[in-house]
C-alpha cells in the first residue's frame, strides 16, 4: 500500500509539474504575442502558409459563441477536473506514461484558455494557417488538439479495452 501511494504521489506531481510548465509557456507566448503582434500587420513565417497574427477571440473556433464566457468556463473547469479524477484513477506503470502526458497537455490547453478567460474575458490567439483559411489560435489550443487526437489514437490501438476499465 505504502508503495503504491508513494508511486500515486510520484506520478500526480510530475504531471502538476509537466502542467505548469505547459501552461507557462503557453502565457509567456501569448505575452509575446500582445507585445509583439498587437496593433500590427502580421508576421508572415512563411509565404502564403503561416502567419503571425493577433486575435481577440471571445468565442470558440471559427468564431463561434463569443461572448459566452460561463460556458467557457464551465468547460474548461470542467475538462481539468474530469482529466484529474481520471488521472486520480488511472493505473501506476509505464504502460500508463502516454496516458499520463495526453492527459497533461489537455489539462494544460485547458488552463492556459481559462488563464485568459478570467484575466481578460478573450483569449489571445495568434497562429494562422492561411492555405485553408483556418481559424487563428495558440499554444494552448495545439495542446487540447493535439492532446486529444493522441487520446483517440490510444485508445484505438493501444490500449485494450479492459485496460481503461479505471474510467
Amino acid at each position: 500500500m505504502y508503495n503504491h501511494s508513494r508511486w500515486k504521489l510520484k506520478r500526480l506531481s510530475a504531471v502538476l509539474a509537466v502542467v505548469c510548465l505547459l501552461v507557462l509557456f503557453d502565457q509567456w507566448t501569448k505575452g509575446l504575442a500582445v507585445s509583439c503582434l498587437k496593433g500590427r500587420e502580421p508576421f508572415v513565417l512563411v509565404k502564403g502558409i503561416l502567419e503571425l497574427l493577433y486575435v481577440e477571440n471571445t468565442g470558440a473556433a471559427f468564431g463561434m459563441l463569443k461572448g459566452m464566457h460561463g460556458f467557457f468556463y464551465v468547460i474548461g473547469i470542467g475538462v481539468t477536473l474530469g482529466a484529474l479524477f481520471a488521472l486520480n484513477r488511472m493505473p501506476s506503470g509505464r504502460r500508463y506514461l502516454p496516458l499520463y502526458g495526453v492527459t497533461s497537455m489537455i489539462i494544460a490547453g485547458a488552463i492556459g484558455n481559462l488563464i485568459d478567460r478570467m484575466k481578460q474575458s478573450y483569449v489571445v490567439d495568434f497562429i494562422y494557417f492561411k492555405p485553408i483559411d483556418f481559424p487563428v489560435f495558440n499554444v494552448a489550443d495545439i495542446y487540447i488538439t493535439c492532446g486529444c487526437l493522441l487520446l483517440v489514437l490510444l485508445f484505438l490501438f493501444y490500449y485494450k479495452e479492459d485496460e481503461l476499465q479505471f474510467l
